[in-house]
């Protein structure tokens, strides 16, 4: 038994490294969703304290509205453009409906705020585009289908190239960010007020256009985290559950660091593969993906509470 456990996952990764590297790959890509996804709940907490519950529903939300349009005769490269504004007219409903009369309230009620979004968005989808599965619209957008074929150490290794073009959107979008919020006044604006709330308010930063804006660029990250993965499994309100996987991404990375959701989704994306690879599917019958981000994060918590990125919270008495 403890050779099983210890010895011969090991082995089987130097015997095979075709397909180690295949695991690790489609890990990558799974754990790259990941961290667009907990980016979407890191912007929105630092600039609001606010954690955002609805993250995943904007996921489907989005997507449902680009695949809606074209069913409706937009066309796809039309109707992307069209799906945020959408996204950026959420933004300014849903701080003006309801985040502005919620100022200075206990978190709790804000986060059970992020609740009610949730399940207005998914009463509204359903009523708007129904309850179906539906297929992204991957060609019409340009994204190609098919795939790379390469033969590593005598084995073979196979890229989907949605999967290549998933990833290097992923880490356009990473630097386009990053680059905004470090070079850019509103960028600089959005670091300020999650720094020191108070302070920023007092040299005229506006609350209200800052949590607009933050909103908005979730949106967009949960557009492209829609078309990719609507592109691998469809889209439909089942997709929601993936932006769970966020949750042991913030644990593990820190609720407020954006290099923290980056390599905690990469690291989670990864890990869980190979688990669930080599030791799940051979040792407890395979479907480990459902829990192991989650146990992972517990066992990091349990030695640093603030995650592996977070800071120390250090109150003195």
């Amino acid at each position: 038994m403890l050779n099983q456990i210890f010895v011969k996952p090991f082995v089987d990764m130097v015997s095979a490294p075709d397909f180690l590297l295949q695991v690790v790959w489609e890990g990558l890509v799974s754990g790259v969703l990941y961290a667009l996804i907990a980016l979407g709940f890191v912007l929105i907490y630092k600039s609001s304290r606010i954690f955002n519950f609805a993250q995943g529903i904007m996921v489907v939300f989005a997507a449902l509205t680009l695949v809606g349009l074209h069913e409706n005769g937009v066309p796809a490269l039309l109707a992307l453009p069209l799906t945020l504004v959408v996204m950026y007219l959420l933004a300014m409903a849903i701080e003006r409906v309801v985040l502005r009369p919620l100022v200075n309230q206990p978190d709790i009620i804000l986060f059970m705020a992020t609740i009610g979004i949730t399940l207005f968005l998914v009463g509204f989808g359903e009523l708007i585009f129904g309850g179906e599965n539906k297929v992204m619209i991957t060609e019409q957008l340009g994204i190609p289908t098919g795939s790379y074929t390469f033969e590593p150490w005598g084995g073979l290794l196979i890229l989907e190239q949605k999967d290549i073009t998933a990833v290097i959107g992923a880490i356009v979008l990473v630097l386009a960010l990053l680059l905004f919020l470090n070079r850019s006044k509103m960028g600089r604006a959005i670091r300020a007020l999650g720094d020191d709330h108070q302070a920023a308010l007092s040299v005229g930063i506006s609350l209200s256009t800052i949590w607009v804006l933050v909103w908005f660029i979730a949106g967009i990250i949960a557009l492209a985290t829609g078309i990719v993965w609507g592109a691998r499994a469809g889209v439909s309100f089942a997709l929601e559950v993936i932006a769970y996987k966020a949750l042991p991404v913030l644990m593990l990375g820190g609720l407020e660091s954006v290099s923290g959701a980056i390599i905690g989704g990469l690291m989670i994306g990864i890990l869980e593969k190979l688990f669930e690879i080599y030791w799940g599917q051979p040792l407890m019958g395979g479907n480990t993906e459902t829990w192991f981000a989650f146990v992972l994060a517990l066992f990091v918590l349990l030695f640093r509470p603030q995650g592996l990125f977070g800071e120390r919270i250090i109150e003195r008495v």
